[in-house]
């Protein structure tokens, strides 16, 4: 017998016939004998709509309200779940996020998770009784629900799993694991069997949508093992059909480059023929960091005489115009010459095995040369190399990059 978390996405509980699906899968596990935890999103499309409920009314709506409106949509999905389940013979309850309590912080609608005590939890397991959880929510210090931002369901599907010391958190989704691209993009692109932590924490940030990159930093801090499988296939988690996120000691055979990810969403802020003077960059960072800004791929370059500097960096296309705004407000930039383009694409290559293997930038410049792409930006890490070019290349680059590092061959 396990612990398990199974988490079922939106597209997996988009109506009744899907979620009928899901709860036959709940109910093998079950049967199997394992103490089963159920998370739940909301059904497909439903929290868009929410959304737009809040906008049509004001777009200035207060946070905590917004919360209140759009973490509905998984407290029907989770009754819905329960009552499935119970009509095949499971005690099962719905939960919702302050009922357990998953106890989170007060930033509303990118709230992160403080704590989940487990004590009722395991009162419930006890009894034989499968816990479904509302997913994406939780409650602050001051007793309001807040939402975990879009995506959240994987978070609290991972963190429950951490505070449960569950064997496996089992992902359900509309794909039967990771690939190494998209394969919508590449239709030979091949999915992985295993994929380390650090690889998929990698690809969850730069653009890979299979899993929110929260939950799998989440995962890997608490080493908490994932699958990511697909809940229209008859198989179920046990029987490991999907792709299995897990340490990179467990990972027999290193792959030098595991997948390619993409980003159309990113915006380039360039700062132009600003002074050159200690702590300038400082100075303008920090109040992008104040507005909840996430940053990324900074580059800075220093005149001939060192007397200018001019500062590119990369954020969100959804916080390009507070960015805008954010640097127009500074003192020290008020001369400067702010320019801002968002028709940009982000492609990173990732593989752990980079770390041990030369050659892979210059494969991908070159490549990337090959096809006239021009490259705007560049960053790298460990096990990760980022360039920025312009968004209406983006399919050809990742054909491109896919081919030259043979990812449609099968793993060894």
């Amino acid at each position: 017998m396990a612990r398990l978390v199974l988490k079922f996405g939106g597209t997996s509980v988009a109506d009744i016939d899907r979620i009928e699906r899901a709860a036959d899968k709940v109910a093998k596990e079950y049967n199997a004998g394992h103490e089963l935890a159920v998370v739940v999103s909301a059904m497909s499309g439903v929290t868009n709509q929410l959304v737009a409920y809040c906008s049509s009314v004001s777009t200035m709506y207060d946070a905590r309200e917004y919360d209140t409106v759009v973490s509905s949509g998984e407290q029907i999905t989770a009754g819905l779940m329960a009552i499935a389940l119970q009509k095949r013979g499971i005690p099962a309850r719905s939960w919702m996020g302050w009922q357990i309590p998953i106890i989170c912080d007060d930033i509303h609608g990118k709230s992160r998770i403080i704590e989940i005590p487990t004590e009722e939890i395991e009162t419930r397991f006890k009894g034989d009784e499968v816990l479904v959880l509302a997913g994406f929510q939780g409650i602050t210090s001051k007793n309001r629900i807040a939402t975990l931002g879009r995506g959240g369901s994987d978070t609290s599907a991972v963190a429950l799993a951490a505070a449960l010391k569950a064997e496996r958190c089992d992902i359900y989704t509309d794909v039967n694991g990771i690939y190494t691209t998209d394969p919508r993009i590449v239709p030979d692109a091949r999915r992985i069997k295993q994929i380390s932590y650090e690889e998929m924490l990698e690809l969850a940030s730069l653009g890979a949508k299979v899993l929110q990159n929260r939950s799998v930093e989440m995962a890997m801090k608490n080493n908490v093992s994932l699958q990511v499988l697909s809940s229209f296939e008859d198989s179920i988690g046990s029987e490991l059909p999907g792709t299995l996120v897990t340490k990179e000691e467990n990972i027999m055979e290193k792959p030098v480059v595991s997948g390619i990810a993409f980003s159309q969403n990113e915006a380039k802020i360039s700062i132009i023929d600003i002074p050159d003077s200690p702590g300038i960059a400082a100075k303008i960072f920090e109040p992008i960091s104040k507005a909840n800004i996430i940053i990324d791929m900074i580059v800075q370059d220093i005149s001939e005489d060192g007397k200018v500097t001019s500062i590119t960096f990369v954020v969100p296309q959804d916080d390009a115009a507070k960015a805008g705004k954010v640097l127009g407000d500074l003192d020290i930039l008020k001369d400067a010459d702010i320019r801002i383009k968002d028709d940009v694409a982000k492609i990173s290559v990732v593989g752990i095995g980079m770390r041990t293997h030369a050659g892979v930038a210059e494969k991908m410049f070159k490549t990337l040369a090959e096809k006239n792409i021009n490259i705007d930006v560049i960053a790298a890490s460990e096990i990760k190399i980022s360039v920025l070019i312009s968004q209406e290349y983006t399919e050809l680059a990742v054909r491109a990059l896919h081919k030259a590092y043979h990812l449609e061959e099968p793993e060894a």
